[in-house]
């Protein structure tokens, strides 16, 4: 199947989360403080998509910001919040993704960055990340007024690029992403960042790797 048109999730798929980890520690005196917020988002954006619920990254980030909170007793100033969330604007690109996204371009392929941050907040994590000129779109799920993985958002992403859905790609780290892609319709493909197991009951791409660029390998022959 001739697949050209790639996208790619951009928390922590494109961009590493990892630099959070200090303010997120300094924060809430626990090293599992980010790991926690991050459950929590997904766990409040899904509710959001079930219960149709319309909100905003910003404001499901905030929320979930004043969960941990309360869930190791601290009180976050307006400041410490505004600093926490500004932060996700600055974050830096896996080493991986600079060589895998021009080896895309390099064999004929749109490469096309897809987040459920706004469209604000993905165009500065863009831009401080230096990858303005490696990505030849960048898509938001903000118009939709849900979040990944609702069907809904994946539809969307393929008529904004006037393409057949059966013929885009997702690249994820998040196997609820990608078992969403594949359940909408989409090819997928998995990069395996943390070593933790796929969840056994969601659909799996047949391109897995913890490698990225041998995931971009299995990405240009599958279209050949």
């Amino acid at each position: 199947m001739n697949k050209k048109v790639i996208l790619f999730d951009i928390n922590e798929t494109v961009l590493n989360l990892g630099v959070l980890k200090p303010i997120f520690k300094a924060t809430f005196d626990s090293d599992d403080a980010l790991s926690l917020w991050f459950s929590k988002l997904l766990h409040l954006s899904t509710v959001c998509i079930t219960t149709i619920v319309k909100s905003n990254f910003a404001e499901l980030a905030r929320i979930t910001l004043d969960t941990v909170a309360a869930h190791y007793k601290i009180q976050l100033t307006e400041g410490r919040l505004i600093e926490l969330l500004d932060a996700f604007s600055n974050l830096s690109p896996y080493s991986d993704i600079k060589p895998a996204l021009s080896r895309l371009r390099q064999h004929g392929f749109k490469v096309i960055a897809l987040s459920n941050s706004s469209s604000m907040l993905i165009a500065a994590q863009i831009k401080y990340a230096q990858l303005t000129d490696y990505f030849d779109d960048i898509i938001s799920v903000e118009e939709t007024g849900s979040f990944k993985p609702d069907p809904r958002v994946y539809a969307f992403a393929a008529q904004k690029l006037q393409q057949p859905i059966d013929q885009l790609c997702l690249v994820a780290t998040h196997d609820w992403d990608t078992h969403g892609a594949l359940s909408a319709g989409l090819n997928a493909a998995y990069i395996d960042r943390t070593g933790v197991p796929y969840n056994p009951l969601y659909l799996k791409p047949k391109m897995y790797s913890n490698s990225m660029m041998d995931l971009i390998d299995m990405i240009i022959a599958d279209k050949q």
